[in-house]
Order: C-alpha cells, then structure tokens, then sequence
C-alpha cells in the first residue's frame, strides 16, 4: 500500500490542473478514511509539476491588470486567481510531505484541510473562467509563490512564516476590495465565490499561526520577534498596509509584529 507521502509526491507531479485536483481531494479521502497511511518514506520534489502551456514571467515581467469592468480585464482577474489557488494547493501538498514527519497528526490534518480547499477554490475559479469563454494557462503567470517555497524548503518555521503568515495573510487583505468590485459589477457568483475564499482563508492562516506559535515553543522562541525575524531574513517583498486587522485578528496574527514590518 502507498503510504501518504508517496501519494503527495504524485499529486504534486501531475501537471494537469484538473488531474491535480483529483489527485488532491482522492488522497485527502483516502487518508481521511485510514487507508492511507500516515508514513513519509519518500522526499518531495524541488518543483510541483505545471501545466507545459502555462507561460510563467518574472513578478515585475507580469502585464499590468486592468480594474475596469471589461471582460478582458475580468477574464486577466480571474486567471490571477486561478494561479494563486493552483499553487497553494501544491504548497499545502508540500507542507505536509516535507514537514508532516516531524510535525505530527495535528499539523498533517490541518494542511491537508488546507490542500483540499484550496483544490475547489480551483475548481470553482476554473469553472467560472469556463463560463467566460476562458481557461486556466490561457495567460502568463508569476512564478512568485513557489520561489517562497523553495527559499523556506529547509525550515519549517520559516515556512509557516512566510507561505501562511505572510502571503496567505495578504489575501486577506486584498480580497474585500476585490469582492466589493466584483459585486459593482452584478457578479454575484463571483461575490459567492470569493467570500467563500475569504472565510477559509482566515482558518488556513489560523492554522499556520497555531503551528509556528508551537515551535516557538518547543525552540524557546518568542513567536513575535521569531516571526519577524524570519520574515526580514525569507521574504523578499514588503508588507504593505492597509490591512485586514480583524480578519488578521481572527486568524491569530498580532497586529504589532506586522505593523512593525510595514
């Protein structure tokens, strides 16, 4: 029998968006019902496998979006999202199958919540890009995301840092202006869509927070000036107010230690 590591790696190889979908929710059922073992004999790979067609640009390459209210400029927002979601799920994948040995039942049950999510969060946004007479890698993408994996592959504080605490977190900030837009604009399915984003986004930065608060723990660490610490020394950008300070809240962040880096 594959034990669940065995089952990540291939889910994290299979470069079709929709067979990597599958992929994801049949191995989190799998393991839910017991019959996939929570064993981590085999390692993860430096990259997850993309679709060949998708065309991946440099962040400052990326063509400038549109706010406008054209199907051109929705179709690029949604692609946008599209990618965003196709990543984290293969991040959600990779925490668990390059940490999860050391980290414990609670940790694997927490991110392949996530994983799950996130695959029909990108299954929603595909469909919705169908309907629009679209689909996913029809558009470039940033290579953004995985570069933060790869920089934090060794540590996984430094993971949970940055992939859940900082980027996760962003998306908490920027979704209810885009929400907001999305409904001036009579897209109601689009509005459900993304409050549906939203809500379980707050509960995977919950988990990320609850998780790097133990190993701050366990390594003597004060979480706050531990995350900050990561943050300056693993992430490349910059955090960028406003923010979402009860989302934050409610997701576990504290609010001193993000302003402090703003």
């Amino acid at each position: 029998m594959a034990d669940l590591s065995t089952a990540i790696r291939d889910a994290l190889l299979t470069a079709e968006p929709r067979d990597k979908v599958m992929a994801t929710r049949r191995l989190v059922r799998e393991w839910r019902k017991g019959r996939l073992p929570a064993q981590f004999t085999v390692e993860m790979p430096d990259r997850p496998a993309w679709p060949d067609r998708l065309e991946l640009l440099h962040p400052g390459q990326m063509p400038k979006r549109g706010r406008g209210g054209s199907e051109r400029n929705r179709i690029a927002l949604w692609h946008s999202l599209a990618h965003i979601e196709f990543v984290a799920i293969d991040l959600a994948l990779d925490i668990v199958g390059r940490f999860g040995g050391q980290m414990g039942d609670a940790f694997v049950a927490d991110f392949l919540a996530v994983a799950a999510d996130e695959a029909i969060h990108f299954a929603l946004i595909e469909r919705k890009l169908n309907r629009m007479g679209a689909s996913y890698t029809d558009l470039p993408a940033h290579d953004g995301l995985w570069s933060a994996a790869q920089d934090t592959a060794g540590d996984v504080a430094a993971r949970l840092a940055i992939v859940p605490m900082v980027l996760e977190a962003r998306g908490l900030d920027v979704t209810p202006a885009t929400l907001e837009r999305v409904q001036a604009q009579g897209d109601e399915n689009g509005a459900r869509i993304l409050k549906r984003i939203l809500d379980d986004e707050i509960r995977h930065v919950r988990a990320g927070s609850t998780h790097f608060e133990e190993i701050c723990r366990r390594r003597g660490e004060s979480a706050e000036i531990y995350w900050k610490m990561l943050v300056k020394r693993h992430f490349r950008g910059a955090l960028k107010p406003p923010f979402n300070d009860s989302a934050r809240l409610a997701a576990g962040l504290s609010r001193p230690a993000y302003e402090a880096l703003a």
